[in-house]
């Protein structure tokens, strides 16, 4: 591995207008050209969060495809966030991860949110996604799911052998500010413990629900320590973390060695 740029971009999300949010990001993308390797935008960045939106969701053929394959062309970079796909008969909160070779991988949310009506409205994802930027393995995930430490663990010698599965995880959210503490506490508790670092990337303003949104994005090592947080406003950042720090806490610490081993199934039915 080599050391990792990675840009977290806060926005303050359009509602219901995927054209505007388009415009919008593609502005706030644009002065990143040439300076990063990992753009990182909110969850559901062309809508909101939004149960309504299901009903004008794109295809894998829309304009937000094609745009954030554009972007990381013109950036150079990997560019993420998720937007509503409609695939078939379903509907998928859908993690886009677009390279600048013209690549494009994809990672449904599998974690739906049951105290927002997700779950009524989108179709569950089942397995997650890790990719490879720069040597490093990376595990993108969405919201809801950073509240489920057994889908989003790191094991060793199981993926990649005598290694662990990733180095960095992502999260994309729209997290409301009511339960700030609990996105800034599991935020640290999923770097401790997976021993890596995590970038989260929140949005900021109200959304058309009323609710309010106070970003809190950012960066965190490997012991739970912030390398990079942004408050409550319209912010574009970038930061690199470091391959070496990352392999040296892994040598001097290795509590994966200790972990148990387990097998992945899927969520429990409800009773």
């Amino acid at each position: 591995m080599t050391d990792l740029r990675i840009s977290l971009v806060q926005g303050d999300t359009r509602w219901h207008d995927p054209e505007a949010n388009r415009a919008y990001y593609g502005a706030l993308l644009a002065p990143l050209a040439g300076t990063t390797d990992l753009v990182i935008l909110p969850e559901t960045f062309t809508s909101g969060f939004s149960n309504d939106a299901v009903d004008k969701a794109e295809d894998m053929n829309g304009p937000t495809v094609a745009w954030i394959r554009a972007q990381a062309r013109a950036l150079g970079a990997v560019v993420t966030g998720s937007v509503q796909l409609r695939v078939d008969e379903g509907v998928y909160n859908r993690l886009l991860w677009a390279t600048p070779e013209g690549e494009l991988h994809y990672y449904d949310k599998r974690h739906l949110f049951r105290f927002g009506g997700e779950h009524k409205r989108y179709a569950a994802g089942e397995a997650r996604l890790c990719v490879e930027l720069k040597g490093w393995r990376i595990n993108p995930q969405i919201c809801y799911d950073l509240r489920f430490p057994v889908f989003c663990r790191n094991r060793f010698d199981v993926e990649r052998p005598g290694q662990m599965d990733f180095d960095l995880q992502i999260f994309v959210a729209n997290w409301p500010s009511a339960r700030a503490y609990a996105w800034q506490t599991l935020a640290r508790a999923r770097a401790i413990e997976n021993l890596c670092y995590v970038a989260v990337v929140n949005r900021v303003g109200v959304d058309g629900n009323g609710l309010h949104y106070s970003g809190d994005s950012a960066v965190i090592d490997f012991l739970g320590q912030p390398q990079l947080e942004i408050r409550e406003r319209e912010q574009v950042v970038t930061t690199t973390i470091s391959a070496a720090a990352l392999a040296a806490h892994r040598e001097r610490f290795p509590a994966m060695l200790d972990a148990d081993a387990f097998t992945l199934s899927g969520p429990v039915a409800a009773r």
